[in-house]
C-alpha cells in the first residue's frame, strides 16, 4: 500500500476516516462510562441480596447472576435488541394498537451492558464483603451506629479497596464488550472500523486502527485505576 494512500485514508476530511473512527471512540467510551454506576449499583445490590437472611432474595439474586454470566452476551444482546420490541408491541396493543416500538442501539447496548457487567460485580462484591470480618459490622454497632451508618462509614470504605482490582478487571471487560453493540448499529469504534474496511478494501488497516484504539484504553484505564486505587490505599491508612 502507498505511503501517500494510507496518509489520506487517515486524514481528517471527507476524504479521510479519522473523523468517522474519532467519534466511534467518543461513542464507545460514552456507552462504557454510562454502564459503569449502573451496572456497580445493581451489583452492588445483588451482592446484598445474595447474603440477605431472606431466602426469596438470595434465590433471586443466584438466578440473576446465572443467567447473566451464563447467556453469552451477542444472544442477551439480541434478545434484548430484537426480542423486547416484539413483547412489547403485544403488549401495548391491548391499549394502543397503532403504537410502534423501537429500541435505541445505544439504550439496548447500556442496559444489557450493565446486566452483564453487575452480574460479574456482584461476584467481586460478595467476595469483598465476605473479606471484611463480622467484627468490623459489630464494632460500628457497639458505637451506636445504626446498619446504614455502618455500611457507609465501616464497611463500604474497606469494600471499595477491598474489591476494586477484580472491578478494575470488570472495567476492562465492559469496554472491550462496548464492540458487541456494533451488530445493533451503534456507530461505535468497531462499527466504524468496519465500514472503513469495506468501503475502502483496507481491512488490515482499519481493523489494526480498531484493536490499537480499545488497546489505548486499556493502558489509560490501567493508569486511571492504578492512581484511584493509591488514593484510596492513602485513605485508609489516614482512617
Amino acid at each position: 500500500m502507498p505511503a501517500q494512500s494510507i496518509w489520506t485514508l487517515l486524514s481528517w476530511g471527507p476524504d479521510g476516516w479519522s473523523d468517522d473512527i474519532a467519534y466511534g471512540v467518543i461513542v464507545t467510551v460514552l456507552l462504557a462510562l454510562a454502564t459503569l454506576p449502573i451496572g456497580l449499583t445493581i451489583g452492588f445490590f445483588i451482592a446484598l441480596g445474595k447474603q440477605s437472611e431472606e431466602p426469596s432474595l438470595r434465590l433471586a439474586a443466584n438466578i440473576y447472576t446465572t443467567v447473566f454470566r451464563g447467556l453469552p452476551e451477542l444472544v442477551t444482546l439480541f434478545l434484548f435488541f430484537f426480542g423486547m420490541p416484539i413483547l412489547l408491541q403485544h403488549l401495548i396493543r391491548y391499549f394502543r394498537p397503532e403504537a410502534t416500538i423501537d429500541v435505541n442501539s445505544f439504550v439496548a447496548g447500556m442496559i444489557v451492558l450493565s446486566l452483564i457487567f453487575s452480574s460479574y460485580a456482584s461476584e467481586v462484591f460478595l467476595s469483598a464483603f465476605r473479606a471484611i470480618p463480622k467484627g468490623q459490622y459489630e464494632g460500628g454497632y457497639s458505637i451506636g451506629l445504626s446498619k446504614w451508618q455502618t455500611m457507609r462509614l465501616v464497611v463500604l470504605p474497606q469494600l471499595l479497596r477491598i474489591a476494586f482490582p477484580g472491578l478494575e478487571n470488570c472495567w476492562l471487560s465492559l469496554l472491550k464488550d462496548t464492540s458487541l453493540v456494533s451488530v445493533v448499529g451503534l456507530a461505535e469504534t468497531l462499527r466504524n472500523a468496519g465500514v472503513a474496511a469495506r468501503v475502502t478494501k483496507h481491512s488490515f488497516l482499519f481493523y489494526s486502527i480498531a484493536a490499537l484504539v480499545f488497546l489505548g484504553l486499556a493502558v489509560v484505564s490501567s493508569f486511571a485505576t492504578s492512581a484511584i486505587l493509591r488514593s484510596l490505599g492513602k485513605r485508609e491508612a489516614q482512617r
